[in-house]
């Protein structure tokens, strides 16, 4: 299940994953999608390595400002993605 998190000026949408359990390590999915003329960019990122997969679209200069945006947000998210997304969070 993907929890919503942050919808941004330009419509972009940034949508997490419940905590993961990758080979005992505790990983969080995040999706970006922007619309465009035809369909939609898009790519994944997974926390807290930021690593970078399945990109449909987005320029390095894209994916450097959402780096920037993961970066200071990241501890939010993989608490959220703990707690089930904004709805189930105790704390937000």
């Amino acid at each position: 299940m993907l929890y919503p998190f942050m919808t941004l000026n330009d419509n972009t949408e940034i949508v997490h994953s419940e905590a993961l359990d990758f080979d005992g390590k505790e990983r969080v999915k995040v999706c970006i999608e922007r619309p465009v003329y035809g369909g939609f960019q898009s790519i994944e990122c997974y926390l807290p390595e930021y690593e970078w997969k399945n990109n449909e679209g987005f320029t390095q200069e894209d994916i450097r400002y959402f780096q920037e945006l993961l970066e200071s947000t990241a501890h939010i998210i993989i608490e959220l993605a703990r707690e089930g997304g904004f709805e189930n969070a105790s704390n937000f």
